[in-house]
């Protein structure tokens, strides 16, 4: 029995993520609004079942009051944010609330199956995270402070990274981390969203050469600090977040040649300066002769995802706790591996369905600082996904960055709350620009 609960419970996870994903690209085109209520009350019921069946599997295998305790905490959480985030903004995306509740139900299971007493710790930061996406979207009401606000966070960003690189002690070989007491954090996940906002407030009314200029040493300055601190992940985000957004506001390709050539120097450039990011494309080459060295996790993982195969072995019938740092850069071989491709594929279908509907809300704004933000916001979502995932599947070296809402970490779970709160206020802000045009023309 201790074999066959998994193999049945693999099975209907896997339906209930095929219906689910299949339910995430058919809710982007719900005109009507009795269908779009239909749709999302769907999905939210396919999150609980999910959620549901995985820690049935875990609670009989651990047999343990805690394991129930924190299933019926984190179902009851599950419930109450949804209910709460719709009952504050009656006009949000049903479809963006949705996927969050299934990003955090994925990450409940395997953090939980992982190690219990980190499930519990991020489900305490999650707890807190909420309270964040419900009050930030308040701050990007008024577009005027929305703007003045983007200054202060961006100033006071730079100054962040720059007291992590001074005064941080050093984390799996980089400067990333500030100790506050018993609580640590990582300021460069908040400082990505704080970058977007001060790149948006440039390019609010101006894109003259002037603008790209001072706009475009601003970026140099957090690339570079982040690249003195050896994060070369964050810096890849940073990077390819002001190239979209540049372009995005100037339209010129010759910006985006001149910014390819340059960072095909400075990637180079990173290869000869530090010893670890040629380490990682040796790795990445071929991790086999590093097996019992720093290619362990590259390895296991590759061995992992094909122990997987395309069902899964099923949650404790795997051995994804092999992976050096599993629970953070490399939850999508751990999802993959107990789970199967078939979750795997669908994670990564959900995520372009959820940017897609990013898309979607910054297209249909008005005004070019909200538009910007919108491009900013999901140009740096869909970037650390690819790079989880990419770097995951050997795809691309590996990068230490965090996959939203399922990888362990607070830092990465109150930034990506912070992230989506603010793409539903612009969804928000779009709806009632359809109101008022609609109030207009009749």
């Amino acid at each position: 029995m201790n074999t066959v609960l998994p193999v049945i419970c693999k099975y209907i996870l896997a339906a209930l993520m095929l219906i689910y994903m299949i339910g995430s690209f058919t809710i982007l085109s719900a005109d009507d609004p009795r269908r779009l209520i239909w749709e999302f009350r769907r999905q939210i019921i396919l999150v609980i079942l999910f959620h549901a069946v995985g820690f049935t599997v875990l609670i009989l295998h651990e047999r343990t009051v805690s394991m129930v305790l924190l299933y019926a905490s984190e179902l009851i959480y599950l419930i109450a944010y949804v209910a709460a985030f719709r009952l504050v903004y009656r006009d949000s995306s049903r479809v963006i609330l949705s996927h969050v509740a299934m990003f955090l139900a994925i990450g409940f299971i395997i953090l939980a199956r992982l190690n219990f007493d980190k499930a519990v710790r991020q489900f305490m930061m999650i707890a807190i995270g909420s309270v964040l996406s419900i009050v930030v979207p308040k701050l990007f009401e008024r577009v005027r402070f929305a703007r003045a606000f983007s200054v202060f966070a961006g100033i006071a960003g730079i100054l962040l990274l720059a007291v992590v690189l001074l005064i941080s002690g050093r984390t799996y070989g980089a400067n990333l981390t500030l100790e506050l007491g018993p609580f640590s954090f990582q300021p460069s996940e908040f400082v990505k969203i704080s970058f977007v906002l001060l790149t948006a407030w440039f390019f609010r009314e101006k894109h003259d050469f002037k603008t790209v200029l001072l706009s475009g040493a601003c970026a140099v300055v957090h690339v570079m600090v982040l690249v003195a601190s050896t994060d070369l992940g964050g810096a890849l985000i940073y990077a390819c977040a002001y190239i979209i957004m540049l372009y995005a506001a100037t339209g010129k390709a010759r910006y985006l040649a001149l910014c390819a050539a340059a960072g095909a120097g400075a990637s180079y450039a990173a290869v000869k300066l530090f010893s670890h990011v040629q380490t990682r494309i040796d790795i990445w080459k071929d991790p086999w002769p590093l097996f019992y060295g720093k290619g362990s996790q590259a390895a296991n993982s590759l061995l992992g995802l094909a122990n997987g195969g395309f069902m899964g072995t099923g949650l404790y019938q795997g051995s994804p706790n092999l992976i050096y740092v599993v629970e953070k850069d490399y939850i999508f071989s751990a999802v993959t591996e107990e789970m199967g491709a078939v979750i795997g594929i669908c994670i990564i279908l959900i995520s372009l369905s959820c940017l897609l509907k990013f898309i979607q809300v910054t297209s249909e704004s008005r005004v070019p600082y909200y538009r910007l933000l919108g491009i900013g916001l999901s140009a740096i979502y869909a970037v650390q996904v690819f790079l989880t995932i990419g770097g995951n599947i050997k795809l691309i070296p590996a990068t230490g960055v965090t996959l939203p809402f399922v990888s362990y970490g607070g830092s990465s779970v109150f930034s990506t709350f912070i992230l989506f709160s603010i793409m539903q206020e612009l969804f928000v802000k779009c709806r009632k620009e359809e109101r008022q045009t609609e109030i207009e023309e009749t």
